[in-house]
């Protein structure tokens, strides 16, 4: 069965995991851990993408991260690649690290947040890394600490979330703690990180309710939280795929989108994908990136290869190409 598209969207929740192939370390020290910590902070911070949680566990980890303009795929693939590069040059390694490609799950913020920030927070306590929540507040390698004010991360937002506990930090902290206390007993929670309508609806209990009285609930594994919500982003998510059909139908491609930003800026088509940085180039190449990547669906990797620029390069032109499309008042069709 192939596998479906990954949900995204500016402002999207998302939890991700991420594990080591056949269960095996991802993380053989606190030398890797600093790595890869250092790797999401940098890319995060480029790339405006919000971190709320995290914990690094041996085998997995797990994050809880809000999409800004860069897409999450590309977010995760920079995270991803240079940290397994890293990890294979230091251990003298071969071969994937990861299992698959990691799980990421577009969760209903309103409902799910602080579940989440719980869930992911305990993971260390959970997998025994620490003997009690005490010793929790202090472990570096969790979001946890952060939050605590034990440990300084520039890259978490930790103001958001304590902002949801209380108006003033110390009180807020305190009150956050006792939230984490209470989850404890709660042990492991599978409908937070698999199952479908099983997850969204709440449990076997209330699907068998639900079919009882024929409320079928519209349900995807990629998402968490209730019917509505699935059902709003899964429409979201056709609409945008109707779209790009659409101009494709009418035969736009890369040409096309060049030659269409040609004619508004009134310069050259080959001036569009002319390398340097004279500044209508600059202006035609960033409108370009920002039709191709958010109304035809390429990828910045993909479109970094035809321009021959590197990835972040693009991602950074698609920003810079819906500023000057909204400044402008100009869209890829005319009206």
């Amino acid at each position: 069965m192939p596998r479906k598209a990954r949900i995204d969207g500016p402002g999207a929740l998302h939890h991700i995991i991420v594990r080591g192939i056949k269960r095996q370390r991802i993380f053989s020290d606190d030398k890797d851990r600093d790595n890869f910590l250092d790797r999401l902070g940098t890319i995060v911070t480029e790339t405006q993408t919000i971190c709320l949680a995290w914990a690094l566990i041996p085998n997995h980890a797990h994050i809880l991260l809000r999409t800004g303009q860069t897409p999450l795929a590309t977010v995760m693939r920079r995270l991803l690649t240079g940290y397994a590069v890293s990890f294979n040059r230091r251990h003298r390694r071969q071969g994937h690290l990861f299992q698959n490609r990691y799980k990421s799950i577009l969760c209903q913020e309103d409902s799910y947040l602080l579940e989440l920030v719980r869930y992911i927070h305990l993971n260390p306590l959970r997998a025994r890394l620490v003997k009690g929540l005490s010793e929790s507040d202090q472990y570096p390698y969790s979001g946890h600490s952060a939050l605590m004010g034990k440990v300084k991360r520039d890259f978490q937002d930790t103001n958001y979330v304590l902002k949801l506990f209380g108006k003033k930090v110390l009180s807020a902290r305190q009150v956050y703690r006792n939230y984490v206390e209470k989850g404890i007993r709660q042990g492991r929670r599978p409908e937070l990180v698999g199952g479908g309508l099983i997850r969204s609806a709440g449990g076997w209990s209330m699907v068998k309710a639900m079919r009882r009285v024929q409320d079928h609930m519209k349900s995807d594994e990629r998402i968490l939280g209730d019917g509505d919500f699935a059902q709003s982003v899964l429409d979201e998510a056709k609409e945008r795929l109707a779209e790009r059909c659409r101009l494709q139908a009418k035969g736009y491609d890369l040409e096309k989108v060049a030659n269409r930003v040609s004619s508004e800026l009134g310069i050259n088509p080959d001036q569009v994908w002319a390398a340097g940085k004279h500044p209508i180039t600059v202006k035609a190449r960033s409108l370009m990136c920002y039709w191709a990547v958010r109304m035809l669906g390429y990828s910045a990797t993909e479109l970094a290869k035809k321009l021959g620029v590197s990835q972040p390069s693009v991602s950074i032109s698609v920003r810079r190409g819906e500023k000057i499309a909204q400044t402008m008042q100009i869209e890829l069709i005319k009206d």
